[in-house]
This record gives C-alpha cells, sequence and structure tokens, in this order.
C-alpha cells in the first residue's frame, strides 16, 4: 500500500530539531521507494533537501508562523495535498491540524522551563496537549520524554512510541576526518587556543550554562600550576546568548572574560573540529528531552562530563562521568577528573566511540516508517468504500 506523506521541514536549520528533520528525511530515502513524501519548506531552505530520490518532492510555503497563520493559513495549506498522513516533527501543532498526523515530541522545557505570562503559558499548555491528543501516534524521543508525556497529559499506551535520535552520521566516521592541520588552522582563524573544555547547544535555563562557568572558574583555580592545563579556556557554542544575560553576567562575576568564548553558530565541518579539538566535552544540562551533543562529543573522540539527570544517563550509559549538575563543585571536579585521570580518560573515550554507534539514523528510520504504516493502514481502513 502506497502512502502521500507529508513532513514538516520548516524547522530544518534549528539546532537539534534540524539535525532530527534532516537525518530522518536522509534515512527514509535510503530505506524506502514506495512511499510518495512531500517535504514542506521555506525557499531558502529548499537546498538542505537536495539530490532526494523521485517519490521525495518539496512544496514551497513562505508564509512565516504570526498571529493565526499558523493555525488556519497552514492547515488549509496542507489540505492540498490529499495525504495519508502528516508528520509534525516537533511539539508545536496546528490548532487546526488535518489528521492523521503523527507528532514527534523532542521534550517539554517550552512548558517546564520559560517564564513566560500565565495567559501565554496557558494558552501553550492547552495547544500541546490538544496536538497530542488528536494526534494518531505521538513519538518520544527517550524514556525520560515518554515519561513527561505520561505525567504532563497522561498520554499513554500504544498511541506513544519511543524512538531514539542518534548522532549525525558524519560524525561517525561517514565522512573525511578532519586532519591534524586543518584542525590547526580553523582554531587559528577563531583564535582559540588549546587546551579548552567545549559545550555545544542552545542557549536556554535549562541548559545551566551560568552552573558551567561558575565551575569552571573552580576549574581554573585548581589548575594554576597544572603542568598541562593551568592555562585552560572554555568555549561555548551555542544560539541566542543576547537573550540570556544571566550566561554573560556569570561569566563576568567570576572574572573569566578573558578565557570564556562564545561562538555562536559554526558550519558542521568547523563543529567537528571543535568537538575533536577539545580536551573534554561538558554538558550539565538539567533538562534534556534526549540530547544529542555528548553523544556528536564521543564519537568525535572526546571523553565528556555530563548531567546525572532526566534523558542523559539513559543515552550516555556508562559511557560519561554523571555529576549533579546543581552543585558547581561536583561539576568542577568531575571535569577535573576527565582532565587529570589518563585511564579514566582513555576508558570514556573507548566507551564513548561504542556507545555512539549504539544509536543510528537508519534503524530510527525503520520504526518511523512502521508508526507511518500503522496510521496509513487505519486510515485506508476508515474510509468508506465506493
Amino acid at each position: 500500500m502506497t502512502s502521500r506523506i507529508v513532513i514538516d521541514t520548516r524547522h530544518i536549520r534549528d539546532f537539534g530539531i534540524g539535525t532530527y528533520i534532516r537525518n530522518l528525511i536522509r534515512a527514509l530515502a535510503r530505506l524506502d521507494a514506495e512511499n510518495h513524501y512531500i517535504l514542506i519548506s521555506y525557499a531558502a531552505d529548499a537546498a538542505e533537501l537536495g539530490n532526494l530520490p523521485p517519490n521525495f518532492e518539496v512544496a514551497l510555503y513562505e508564509r512565516r508562523d504570526a498571529g493565526l497563520s499558523p493555525h488556519v493559513a497552514f492547515p488549509i495549506y496542507l489540505r492540498h495535498f490529499w495525504a495519508d498522513l502528516y508528520h509534525v516533527p516537533l511539539n508545536v501543532v496546528s490548532l487546526f491540524m488535518p489528521r492523521p498526523y503523527v507528532v514527534t515530541v523532542h521534550d517539554m522545557s517550552s512548558l517546564l522551563f520559560e517564564d513566560l505570562p500565565s495567559r501565554q503559558k496557558r494558552f501553550r499548555l492547552f495547544q500541546f496537549r490538544r496536538g497530542l491528543q488528536r494526534a494518531s501516534k505521538v513519538l518520544a524521543v527517550s524514556n525520560a520524554t515518554l515519561r513527561d508525556i505520561d505525567d504532563l497529559f497522561g498520554i499513554r499506551g500504544a498511541k506513544v512510541r519511543r524512538i531514539y535520535n542518534a548522532p549525525d552520521p558524519r560524525f561517525l566516521g561517514n565522512g573525511p576526518e578532519p586532519q591534524d592541520a586543518d584542525m590547526g588552522l580553523v582554531l587559528e582563524r577563531y583564535q582559540i587556543q588549546r587546551p579548552f573544555i567545549l559545550y555545544v547547544g542552545t542557549i536556554r535555563k535549562q541548559k545551566n550554562i551560568p552552573r558551567l562557568v561558575e565551575a569552571f572558574a573552580v576549574l581554573r583555580g585548581e589548575l594554576e600550576n597544572h603542568p598541562v592545563y593551568r592555562d585552560l579556556r572554555l568555549i561555548i557554542i551555542g544560539d541566542e546568548i543576547s537573550r540570556h544575560p544571566a550566561v554573560r553576567r556569570s561569566v563576568i562575576q567570576t572574572r573569566m572574560e578573558q578565557v570564556v568564548r562564545f561562538l555562536g553558530f559554526v558550519p558542521f565541518d568547523t563543529l567537528r573540529v571543535f568537538y575533536a579539538s577539545a580536551a573534554a566535552f561538558v554538558f550539565p544540562s538539567l533538562y534534556e528531552g534526549f540530547g544529542l551533543p555528548p553523544l556528536e562529543a564521543m564519537a568525535s573522540g572526546t571523553p565528556v562530563v555530563t548531567s546525572n539527570l532526566s534523558s542523559l544517563p539513559e543515552v550516555v550509559g556508562d559511557a560519561a562521568l554523571l555529576v549533579n549538575p546543581e552543585n558547581v563543585f561536583e561539576i568542577a571536579r568531575g571535569i577535573r577528573e576527565v582532565l587529570t585521570n589518563e585511564d579514566l580518560r582513555n576508558s570514556l573515550i573507548e566507551k564513548g566511540h561504542a556507545q555512539a554507534r549504539r544509536f543510528s539514523w537508519d534503524e530510527t528510520a525503520r520504526q518511523v516508517l512502521e508508526v507511518y504504516h500503522e496510521v496509513s493502514a487505519a486510515s485506508h481502513a476508515q474510509r468508506p468504500t465506493r
């Protein structure tokens, strides 16, 4: 049975969700020559969807989300495709989204951590609940997210399916490895000196960046006479730093202005160089629906220090050093151990490579395809015969 499947790809440039959209589509293109896919995209992003097989087509939609547009204009536009199912690859679902549809829930951070006026927060909660309740299937990217969906909305059972994310295949050796000379040139271009510890991800309240900066300041004091790490630096790669003044304030208060750098967005090949060049990757997030950056660092051969909360222990297994992200001194202790304990470093690097390879976009796509088939079959069965 061939189905017409519409996927909303308009967030393909977003930090984490973009990774999901891009790699899921590429994996579906490798695995599925039967179904017909219609990818909804902005014209500026259409190049991200090039070189796909003939059963994939790109449909351009130029209206930006504002006012009632995402809830009225966008659903009306989607109905023109007479799809057998729609895939909404993020938590925000249009109020009048045509059915049947599948929605992927990456996390609940917009409900749990964003400071919004009470009226706006109530509407977001209503929209979130309605979007999940009307969905034919809800895909959760981890067991932790599965529990959140149950705890907040009471949605459980066969309607919800846990399907893991995975690192970009280019981190797993499916592309040219960065060479030492090229890595040196990239770091020189950004005026970065080694050794440094690295954070990669969005800049949000739950990411706990101020405590990371405070822990780094403690660590700098402890290593001031160390032969290798006495001039250790912290590199933070993330978006929207200007919206979170607490992060820069923490740098000023700890007097770390000269050794903490914010780089904003960097291209993929540059990001690989930073991962591979870091002495350690530190990710002290308070909440993650899945948490791709630790796996990306592991795949790059860099030891990881991360939180013992939310989905992170589930994702990293025993391949990272876990710390209490609410304790600045424990974060600092964890980083110090990873930097100075050679046996621990080597063990984490070896385990990290294996852990990153446990996750595969082809396996993710196979499980998503199973869901597509289930929803399409149910939709065809409910249609009246002529």
